[in-house]
């Protein structure tokens, strides 16, 4: 009888891994938030992952439980984990990726690179942060904050003091001069073996990763030796298990900065469906399962990954797929299975070959079949 994996959360990442679990033989359930998540074809149970209930009851069919986000309360991580289940990554480590002034602090701990920052809990706090910055600042909140939501950059407290309304103390930190945002993806097993892909480069529009080029042009040496001594630091001091996205900044004074982590597939990590010998969905489901893990070698020179947002009402995607197909016919496509929706991401594509400016190209040309 094969191994199961149980994916809490029936997102598009629950949904890319159902075909490198049916390749490899493994089980993959999912508890999808409804039937018609887009995850839904795996989903073996419906609930909400702050249930209780819902979740235990879902644990006691698998062998281990992973996420596709990571929102599960602290405390129903904890029981599972007192059960019995095997549960990657642990609550231990997903505690860093749930709180980003815990993040901050235990990175400062450890000595690794992030902007200046400080928890303010008032306007009063805020404000004498802003003076010390340069009259500015990015203000986060602690939990929930993704895609640009949670985030805002501010030269006036008083813009964020619907914010102080919990009474939770914000995340501020400076406002970072940076040429470019990178991404380290790697995998670690619980038994420690580590597998990294190379360090690529992402485009952010209005807050959203818009594309993706593998690797990072220019990147090679100092810069991908840092950025993936980084990660590794990240991975064995926190126990990260399963994939782990690093996002960095690429300061204008050529230093490498921690931006955000993410303990679980990322959207940075898209391309290796199709651009690497294992894709970051196949090296989440071994490394989940302590199996050895996969070559992360590219395919292909350059990849380029582009992200199709928003997408097209229904009844125009089946045309626009057909002609896409036909214009860019080793343009790989990728849907999600979401309702179209302003700045909702519905999809990627994939392209790769040798000429980094003829990659974009098809890939862009690609994912504009989608764009209204």
């Amino acid at each position: 009888m094969s191994l199961t994996v149980g994916v809490i959360g029936g997102g598009q990442l629950a949904r890319m891994m159902i075909p490198p679990a049916v390749e490899l033989g493994i089980g993959l359930r999912v508890l999808a938030e409804t039937e018609a998540s887009s995850a839904g074809l795996a989903a073996s149970a419906i609930g909400d992952y702050r249930d209780r209930e819902a979740v235990l009851a879902f644990a006691d069919t698998v062998d281990v439980v992973t996420f596709d986000h990571e929102h599960v309360p602290q405390v129903l991580l904890h029981e599972l984990v007192d059960r019995g289940v095997r549960v990657h990554p642990g609550p231990q480590a997903l505690l860093y990726a749930q709180d980003k002034l815990l993040m901050r602090a235990r990175l400062a701990e450890l000595g690794l690179p992030v902007p200046d920052w400080a928890a303010v809990a008032s306007v009063h706090d805020l404000t004498g942060f802003i003076d010390a910055h340069g009259g500015r600042a990015i203000v986060k909140t602690p939990r929930g904050g993704y895609d640009g939501k949670g985030v805002r950059v501010v030269a006036d407290a008083r813009d964020v003091a619907d914010w102080f309304d919990d009474d939770q103390p914000l995340l501020a930190e400076e406002l970072v001069e940076f040429r470019r945002e990178l991404s380290q993806v790697l995998a670690r097993r619980p038994s420690g073996e580590i597998a990294l892909w190379p360090v690529v480069e992402s485009v952010q529009r209005d807050g959203v990763c818009a594309e993706v080029i593998a690797p990072a042009p220019h990147s090679a040496g100092r810069v991908a030796q840092v950025a993936a001594d980084i990660a590794t630091s990240i991975a064995e001091n926190l126990d990260v298990t399963g994939v782990l996205a690093v996002e960095l900044f690429e300061t204008t004074d050529d230093r490498l900065l921690v931006n955000e982590l993410a303990m679980r597939p990322h959207n940075s990590g898209h391309w290796s469906i199709d651009g690497s010998t294992t894709s970051q969905f196949e090296q989440h489901l071994r490394a989940v399962l302590d199996l050895p893990l996969g070559a992360t070698g590219s395919r292909d020179p350059w990849s380029v990954m582009v992200n199709v947002l928003g997408g097209v009402a229904d009844s125009a995607h089946d045309v626009r797929l057909a002609a896409a197909m036909a214009d860019q016919p080793d343009v790989k496509l990728h849907f999600y299975g979401k309702q179209a929706r302003p700045g909702r991401k519905v999809g990627h594509v994939t392209a790769g070959g040798a000429d980094l400016d003829d990659v974009v190209f098809r890939a862009r040309a690609a994912a504009a079949f989608f764009e209204d």
